[in-house]
């Protein structure tokens, strides 16, 4: 009797089970497909509308832009061809006929390659701010070990050097006294260190030598005649003055004795390379 039972409770809880109906099965393998079509063309229209719109210079240094553009390119003509391909086949029974060995269900790596796009859509890439650069330490900002050569020219006019020209002639020769009053004009944003004095700001910008994940910020002090209050961090600013060497945590530093001070917009491209 037990054996007895025991078969007909199995059978009844085999028969009770839940099935999926076999419309429900063929319409999610005619979608699943489409899921991996939506997600390899959308990663390339993002790819192109950051080129277009300018927000590439955000992310990848200029010498990479082929490589994301040609990417971009590629990717929409593989999810155009895949799409043609799923629309080309008569029997929706051949979608279901390859398999793949996944870790996770199926569906799941598409979907989030897709919802990483249309965040990507709807977010728009940030510029780096000064709470960044602070988090390197004032004394990184003068790039003595960053700040490499890679198109210093000595016969540049002192008043046509940028910040990173400035930074890149100090890091070869760091003599303050050398440089004391020449004449400079630059633009950068504003940075409050916490360690200096109501009258000095930094400014600076930031480099990219591959893409926006190794982006590290260079700059100089700047010494105004007024309070420093009146320009709030992150601002833009262009710079005239001359150079003068000041004692700043304890070290003697080039420094910006501020004549001029104008506020202009942040650039379209605010990095330099």
């Amino acid at each position: 009797m037990s054996n007895n039972q025991n078969r007909k409770s199995f059978l009844k809880s085999w028969m009770g089970r839940k099935t999926t109906p076999p419309n429900e099965r063929k319409l999610k393998n005619l979608l699943m497909p489409w899921l991996d079509v939506f997600a390899i063309t959308a990663w390339g229209i993002l790819m192109l509308k950051y080129w277009v719109t300018g927000e590439l210079n955000l992310l990848i240094h200029p010498n990479y832009f082929w490589l994301a553009i040609s990417g971009g390119i590629g990717l929409v003509i593989v999810g155009l061809a895949k799409g043609r391909q799923l629309l080309q086949r008569r029997r929706a029974d051949e979608t279901s006929n390859v398999q793949h060995i996944t870790l996770f269900p199926p569906g799941w790596g598409s979907s989030l390659l897709l919802t990483a796009a249309i965040l990507g859509f709807i977010f728009t890439p940030q510029v780096f701010a000064s709470d960044k650069a602070l988090q390197r330490g004032v004394t990184e900002l003068l790039g003595s070990t960053r700040a490499k050569p890679q198109s210093f020219r000595t016969s540049i006019r002192p008043e046509e050097r940028n910040l990173v020209d400035w930074a890149r002639t100090i890091s070869v020769y760091p003599e303050p006294d050398s440089y004391t009053g020449q004449k400079v004009k630059v633009q950068g944003f504003v940075i409050h260190p916490p360690d200096t004095g109501k009258e000095y700001l930094f400014l600076a910008k930031f480099v990219l030598t591959c893409c926006a994940a190794d982006a590290y910020p260079l700059g100089l002090p700047v010494k105004l005649q007024e309070n420093r209050d009146s320009f709030p961090p992150d601002s833009w600013l262009e710079i005239e003055g001359q150079m003068v060497t000041e004692t700043l945590a304890g070290k003697r530093q080039l420094t910006i004795a501020a004549n001029t001070i104008k506020k202009i917009p942040q650039p379209k491209n605010p990095y330099s390379y």
